[in-house]
């Protein structure tokens, strides 16, 4: 009965996993079930482990404490030296003369009239021929009329010259690309192509009817590219189905803080760095200077390719927004050169580069071409607005190629990404620093003596 009660003991306690002794004991494991297998520790590169956002913050954290040293001591040797009025006078030396924003107006003339010239084309009014001689004759006056009034207007500031050259520097590059891409079309409609190439139009996100040459050809569609955040003309842009007021708010508030960080650290940290400098015949090359032009320049990375292109794209519907590529992680100049910003590498790649090796120039030639014309185009937004022609922003881009070659020849890996990293934060600011070393010879020197 007893055994009844209780139930069968062995079925409690089966003979093949006997009771051992003491608290919390069990039955022994298998001696096959290891603790151990063959793997790498995680910082092996054989590991593939690659989520270092605990060392990213780090470094953030590190680099915020070691500059907040120097900011207390700016702030106690200086004081406060941001003055909003600064910005005005940046831009204007008269507060009644506006020739900046008149020469911005002004650049609608030649958006017209390469519009004008187009919708004549596609009539037949004009031969090919005369209508490349207007559209490269409406370029050269595109190109040479900004800087002559900002060279010879002394009410034109640096900074208001080079926010008009840079205006128009990027109507230039787009109206090119307007033409080229008319042309296109014209040449499909010659040979009678019931659809447009691949190139010339792409899908959109959602569903909206298709423009065909020469339905493009009106003000709504000129304006629209004009103002969206790319170089490259389209027939048919991709389109986001609709504005997100969010993200189009977040956005905004990046815009307005970063451009605040960037003033108040240009005021208060670059500008008695950049004074002290001014020594003639001396220049102060050290990494108090280097280390504040670096962080502004990846400040205004960040302000300009990430928040304000995608603010603009977001407000006018623009679906592709890869303005830039993983950069950070170059093992070699030239995909430092293709990812940075890529609406230029696209416009170069489309209208400069495959139409040099079209016609019969080899790779080493075209990629020369195509830093050449980035080193003009560097020169020209800082020399015409700072008045003096030293080219040492054309030889900085020129550099680039040998630069690329001996990186891409001798380094590999981390060490051709440490390469890159070096360059930019050493070239740029030597570069700038000999701009600020002549401008002040130029300007300064002779009424201290």
């Amino acid at each position: 009965m007893a055994l009844r009660q209780t139930g069968d003991l062995s079925r409690v306690y089966p003979a093949s996993r006997p009771m051992t002794a003491g608290i919390g004991s069990s039955a022994p494991r298998d001696p096959g079930n290891n603790c151990h297998k063959t793997q790498e520790s995680l910082l092996s590169s054989a590991s593939g482990y690659k989520n270092y956002r605990g060392v990213l913050n780090w470094c953030v954290v590190m680099l915020v404490l070691s500059n907040a040293r120097l900011f207390l001591e700016n702030l106690l040797r200086y004081g406060v030296l941001v003055d909003p009025i600064q910005v005005v006078s940046l831009f204007l030396n008269d507060p009644y003369s506006w020739p900046a924003a008149c020469l911005v107006i002004v650049s609608n003339v030649f958006i017209l009239v390469a519009l004008y010239t187009e919708r004549q084309l596609s009539k037949g009014s004009l031969s090919e021929l005369v209508g490349l001689l207007v559209h490269c004759i409406n370029m050269a006056v595109l190109l040479t009329f900004p800087a002559a009034v900002v060279l010879l207007v002394p009410s034109v500031t640096s900074v208001g010259g080079l926010f008009v050259l840079g205006t128009y520097t990027i109507v230039l590059l787009k109206l090119y690309s307007y033409k080229d891409v008319n042309f296109w079309c014209r040449e499909l409609s010659t040979m009678k192509a019931k659809k447009l190439s691949r190139s010339l139009s792409c899908k959109s996100h959602i569903r909206e009817r298709k423009v065909c040459y020469p339905g493009n050809l009106t003000l709504r569609d000129m304006y629209y590219f004009i103002f969206a955040p790319t170089l490259c003309y389209e027939l048919n842009f991709p389109r986001s189905p609709k504005i997100r007021m969010s993200f189009l708010l977040r956005r905004l508030f990046e815009m307005v803080r970063k451009y605040l960080i960037i003033f108040f650290s240009f005021c208060q940290w670059m500008i008695p760095i950049i004074q002290s400098s001014m020594k003639p015949l001396e220049v102060n090359l050290n990494l108090s200077f280097q280390v504040p032009n670096h962080l502004l320049w990846l400040m205004f990375f960040y302000w300009f390719f990430h928040s304000s292109l995608n603010f603009t794209a977001e407000l006018l519907r623009f679906g592709d927004r890869q303005f830039y590529k993983d950069w950070w992680n170059s093992e070699s100049v030239t995909y430092f050169w293709q990812n940075w910003n890529i609406p230029v590498h696209k416009w170069c790649l489309r209208h400069f580069y495959k139409p040099l090796l079209r016609r019969g120039f080899s790779k080493m030639f075209s990629q020369s071409a195509v830093f050449f014309l980035s080193a003009f185009f560097h020169e020209y937004l800082v020399s015409v607005p700072l008045r003096m022609f030293r080219l040492w922003a054309f030889m900085g881009m020129m550099a680039q190629l040998p630069l690329a070659w001996f990186v891409g020849r001798f380094l590999r890996g981390n060490y051709g990404n440490a390469a890159v990293w070096i360059s930019i934060i050493i070239g740029q600011p030597f570069a700038v620093l000999m701009y600020v070393h002549d401008y002040y010879v130029i300007h300064y020197r002779q009424e201290g003596e």
